[in-house]
């Protein structure tokens, strides 16, 4: 890499399974002057697995302000850096915003080198709607945080997906059920692309039994995708109906269904065709 100007690179790596790594993304490793791991020891091991010697340094969310100075000098100074999690890309639930901020702020290149993504990865393997999401990371430790941001979340029509640890997934359970309802549809996503590797899709309720029944469900690393609120979804369907009906007054079906999506955030495909059912029924 011989430009003059240091590249930031924002690499993902596996979730679990080292195949899962792309052929770009080996190729940055081996040839960036440095790579910002958020742990070298974690991180060694999939570069010995590929025999890649590029430098380690670490990265991580209690060295991240002070880090950020001396990655950037070095960005400055026309190095080519490389930054990876331990495992997924950079950034999602992990370190990386405060060094990526500063690259843009100092005219530094950032080049992301995209793969895998649990959340992504969980999502379109659930079986539940995956045209509307919200990724909420780590739901509060304490309980009586986490049942209140669940509260607030009751009535989110998009899908929504949690990360969680084995140790608090009953607890998860057992709050999400409570606030969402015992039948709403969830799936949980355990140990991805790993040789456990288990997607379980039910509602709440059954979820939560199976996790308290079984032993092997309270190991591995969780990503909980849940079904937005049927509630939220109807009304939207409703005022989306209203908005476009107004517009359909004074605009033709293309405008009207452009201009509906813009207000109301639904698909401008699904408001057109929409609309060629009302004016069908005039």
């Amino acid at each position: 890499m011989s430009d003059q100007a240091g590249k930031l690179y924002i690499v993902a790596t596996p979730i679990g399974n080292l195949e899962d790594i792309s052929a770009r993304a080996l190729a940055v490793l081996r040839e960036v002057d440095l790579i910002a791991a958020e742990d070298t020891r974690h991180s060694k091991r999939l570069l010995s697995h590929y025999a890649i010697s590029t430098p380690l340094r670490s990265y991580h969310d209690f060295n991240e302000r002070k880090a950020v100075l001396k990655f950037m000098e070095s960005l400055r100074n026309g190095k080519q850096i490389a930054l990876i999690s331990d495992a997924g890309t950079p950034l999602i639930n992990d370190p990386g915003y405060h060094l990526v901020s500063a690259a843009h702020e100092h005219g530094i290149r950032v080049v992301p080198v995209p793969g895998p993504c649990a959340a992504i990865t969980a999502l379109s393997a659930a079986g539940l709607p995956t045209d509307r999401f919200v990724f909420e990371g780590y739901a509060p430790e304490k309980q009586p945080a986490r049942a209140a941001r669940f509260h607030n979340l009751a009535r989110e029509p998009r899908t929504l997906i949690f990360y969680e640890a084995s140790h608090r997934i009953q607890g998860f359970l057992a709050d999400a059920e409570a606030v969402f309802g015992a039948r709403r549809l969830a799936t949980l996503a355990r140990e991805l692309t790993k040789r456990f590797e288990t997607l379980r899709r039910g509602e709440l309720a059954e979820l939560r039994t199976l996790v308290e029944a079984e032993a092997s469900w309270s190991k591995g690393e969780y990503v909980v995708i849940v079904h937005g609120s049927e509630a939220r979804r109807e009304e939207s369907v409703v005022e989306a109906q209203r908005v476009l009906t107004i517009l359909l007054q004074e605009l033709p079906l293309k405008q009207a269904a452009k201009l509906a999506a813009q207000i109301t955030g639904r698909k401008k495909n699904e408001l057109y065709a929409l609309g060629l059912k009302l004016t069908r029924e005039k």
